[in-house]
């Protein structure tokens, strides 16, 4: 190139801020990277801009392992990632002095206007995702995503200060954090390896007739309910023979753990003693964990949904036939709409909803259900007749679920006894360590059987609902003289367009970058995705093959580093809770 980066920077010294528009869409040759601005910020104080640096193949010299499958790109990714959020830490708060150097922000001084100087990417939980943030290519390359503040004091460029972030401090930093040490050692192997078992232990779940699998001496408990690491000291999981099984990891050999087989199994034990915690391992361990976090030999079915009650959500035109009918005045039910469900009807509709996304297995905590969902004892059954009851509790349907739509059951109950009767195995936990307690259970059901009125119920069929196609209209991301509004709030919600889309109920959004990815999805919907003729299930299928075929950069926005991977069964779910959603008739 005829002018290098740091020549062209520095000749916008004392230019307005909008000339560092000048330096967007081309790709610098800086030190062995090449850095594209693929997003310049409009003032400083607005989101910063948007950088992409390219690592060719031959700079990192990656070992072949590192990028021989897609699970171990993805692994490497993660582990790069974390290297470059580690070294940019130390570096992304410096101060920017109108003299023109760059510095530590923390040692003092004047600093420049808004976020000068700040070097960010975004930071990885205790999941391996795949993230936009760092990409591994086939050939080993390496593309890196990353936001910085353009220097400037007031809304004037500091060029000097730009030459020395652009030219020095970043490629300096990132030649740092992936040097040879980092990336050609144990640690990254570990990480490669570690992921691979993960993924080969979930592809035998299903032919070893498991839900899931935990191993022996993993730590469930988590640090706090804001913070996802291991608990300190906390006692390692043991499993007793009775429900133990071993499975085979090419990189691990033999392991033994915990299997929680298909079909209905309860959780049971006195309060605080661990179920919860169980449960929630399990609807983690549908994505893999970095090797540290305690569960990153533990890996549940990729398709196992958490299902909650959720007062007040939209339901949009889905058959509750298999759980509610005979509503009052004759309302029919098998294509329901409202805009404010109760506890039982949203936790049938996310049943339900849950089916059409492809899963295979429930996870519920009676906590967060519905108790008049879950269950109807004697007494209720006695006082209030079967004709004047519409909601056909789950306790009557889960039997059906497993013998004829192979859907499987985990249940943490504490209160709920008449579940004794249909499950198939009871795991019992007693100072946050399992037992068998299946023989025990049955001795007592069959003790205190239920009574008659319980057992004798007669129900129809199961009855497979038709599709679901999405009207387009129900995806306008528009919002007053904004053409496009779409952003998220944490794990919490997504707004788009004028509408804010609550999903803090959806348990197994564990990373605020994948309700990113979901608002993109929704823009694609907006823009031609969703075309009135499609179902809901192919609509996931295309982005499920679009994801396969060329990453999950094919559904973000471009230039976005800030995206992470998220399973159909989320998008489905953010999908159902739009309160804009109309279904074609």
């Amino acid at each position: 190139m005829s002018t290098s980066l740091r020549d062209e920077v520095t000749r916008l010294d004392g230019r307005p801020y909008g000339d560092y528009r000048r330096l967007g869409r081309r790709a610098w040759a800086v030190e062995a990277f090449h850095v594209t601005i693929e997003h310049v910020q409009g003032d400083p104080f607005a989101a910063p801009s948007r950088v992409r640096i390219d690592v060719p193949p031959d700079v990192l010299s990656l070992p072949s392992y590192a990028f021989a499958t897609r699970d171990a790109r993805r692994a490497t990714a993660d582990f790069l990632h974390r290297a470059v959020d580690r070294e940019f830490r130390c570096s992304r708060h410096l101060r920017v002095e109108s003299r023109g150097r760059v510095g530590d922000r923390r040692r003092g001084g004047r600093s420049g206007s808004g976020g000068s100087g700040q070097i960010e990417i975004v930071r990885a939980g205790q999941e391996v995702l795949d993230r936009t943030a760092v990409v591994v290519g086939t050939d080993g390359g390496v593309r890196v995503r990353l936001t910085v503040g353009l220097p400037a004091t007031g809304r004037r460029i500091l060029g000097r200060s730009a030459a020395e972030l652009l030219a020095r401090v970043l490629p300096c930093s990132l030649e740092a954090a992936l040097e040879k040490d980092n990336v050609d050692g144990s640690a990254l192997a570990e990480h490669v390896h570690r992921v691979e078992d993960q993924v080969a232990l979930r592809a035998t779940l299903e032919s070893n007739g498991l839900v899931a699998f935990l191993a022996e001496g993993a730590i469930l408990p988590r640090a706090s309910g804001v913070d996802d690491r291991p608990l300190r000291d906390a006692l390692p999981l043991v499993v007793p023979d009775e429900l133990a099984v071993e499975l085979v990891a090419p990189r691990r050999g033999r392991i033994r753990g915990l299997g929680v087989r298909s079909g209905i199994t309860l959780i049971a034990g006195g309060g605080y003693h661990g179920k919860s915690t169980l449960l929630e391992a399990l609807a983690r361990s549908v994505y893999d964990h970095v090797p540290g976090d305690g569960r990153d030999l533990c890996v549940t079915r990729h398709d196992a949904v958490c299902i909650r009650a959720e007062d007040g959500r939209a339901v949009r035109g889905v058959d509750l036939r298999p759980f509610i009918q005979n509503l009052p005045l004759g309302r029919p039910t098998e294509r329901f709409d409202t805009d404010d469900a109760s506890g039982s009807t949203s936790q049938a509709a996310a049943i339900v909803e849950a089916l059409e996304a492809g899963t295979g297995a429930l996870l519920i905590d009676e906590d967060t259900a519905a108790t008049n969902f879950m269950i109807r004892d004697e007494r209720m059954r006695r006082l209030i007749a079967p004709e004047r009851e519409p909601i056909t509790p789950f306790l009557d349907r889960v039997r059906e679920l497993k013998d004829d739509q192979n859907v499987s059951s985990v249940l943490v109950v504490g209160g709920a006894g008449d579940y004794l009767d249909v499950a198939d195995c009871v795991i019992g936990m007693d100072t946050y360590q399992p037992s068998d307690m299946t023989l025990a259970a049955k001795r007592v059901a069959a003790e205190l059987p239920q009574a008659a009125e319980a057992v004798s119920v007669t129900l129809e069929r199961w009855q497979i609902p038709g599709p679901r196609c999405p009207r387009p209209e129900s995806f306008d991301a528009s919002r007053g003289r904004r053409m496009e509004r779409v952003r998220s709030r944490s794990t919490r919600s997504i707004e788009f367009g004028r509408e804010e889309v609550d999903v803090s109920s959806v348990a197994q959004l564990i990373d605020p970058a994948q309700c990113r990815l979901i608002g993109d999805v929704l823009l694609s919907l907006s823009r031609g995705l969703c075309d009135g003729r499609m179902s809901l299930s192919e609509i996931l299928d295309e982005l499920e093959r679009r994801a396969t075929r060329e990453g999950i950069e094919a559904l973000a926005e471009p230039s976005f580093g800030d995206r992470a991977y998220v399973r159909r069964q989320e998008v489905a779910a953010a999908i159902n809770r739009l309160r804009s959603l109309r279904i074609a008739r």
